[in-house]
């Protein structure tokens, strides 16, 4: 283990620094309880029971977990909207990061290990399309029934540019039916470069050539209805940092 000094230490806590939004202490500032608030109960699992859309397992796909604690709430979220009538249902999730520390930290305090994986995976590299669809194969099935991309896109989109955020959002439309979305709007991009350069680090590569800016969620929309491959069915929110959950549903050929 390579041993950090005590300015690399504060450098690894300070927002800023994480490049990639793997900040190690995100919950403290981000609770999951904001989010899952503002989630009507039992509505998602009302969604997914509908004729054809829940066969089997219910199987969900949280790309860009952090330390896992969403993930958590998430799952009991789902869990909780069970009906006394309706049968029982079981869920495993696969949750995935780029950074293995955090990953590790999931793992470390996983209270679900049977049903919750998590795994370090960069969902923007080719590779990770092979561990996705061995996960699905488990189960027989070749989609995720929800994805969950909770404030992602900012960082793809600022790591990989325009380019890189429609390639990851057509990806993950081709990987499960339904897609709970939260964008960070334009100003927390501001915010982002800001502190990289306070803190002396390179600028994000993208930054300041990206022409998908502005209005970040109509922005995200426009990506996702396009060509009619999916579609708009809620808008939850919006959450105590000023960001709304968009629900979209996949349009099947």
């Amino acid at each position: 283990m390579v041993k950090m000094d005590n300015s690399e230490t504060n450098q690894r806590q300070e927002p800023g620094a994480a490049q990639y939004g793997n900040f190690p202490n995100y919950y403290s500032f981000h609770p999951p309880e904001t989010r899952i608030s503002v989630l009507p109960p039992g509505l998602l699992l009302q969604l997914l029971r509908r004729p054809g859309g829940l066969q089997g397992a219910l199987l969900a796909l949280d790309v860009g977990c952090n330390t896992g604690e969403l993930s958590v709430a998430l799952f009991n979220h789902l869990m909780r909207s069970e009906g006394c009538s309706e049968p029982k249902i079981s869920a495993h999730f696969l949750c995935c990061d780029i950074d293995p520390d955090l990953i590790s930290r999931a793992q470390s305090t996983n209270p679900h290990p049977d049903a919750i994986t998590f795994s370090t995976l960069d969902i923007t590299a080719g590779p990770s399309l092979g561990s996705l669809n061995t996960f699905l194969d488990r189960f027989g099935q070749c989609s995720f029934h929800i994805g969950f991309c909770m404030s992602i896109t900012m960082w793809i989109h600022l790591n990989h540019g325009d380019r890189g955020l429609v390639e990851f959002l057509n990806r993950l439309k081709t990987l499960c039916d339904y897609l709970l979305i939260e964008p960070q709007p334009w100003k927390c991009y501001r915010s982002a470069a800001r502190r990289l350069r306070k803190l002396g680090k390179q600028d994000f590569d993208h930054f300041h050539t990206l022409s998908i800016r502005g209005d970040m969620e109509k922005e995200i929309t426009k990506i996702m209805i396009k060509d009619g491959s999916s579609e708009l069915i809620h808008r939850f929110g919006t959450t105590s940092w000023d960001r709304s959950l968009l629900l979209f549903k996949m349009t099947k050929p």
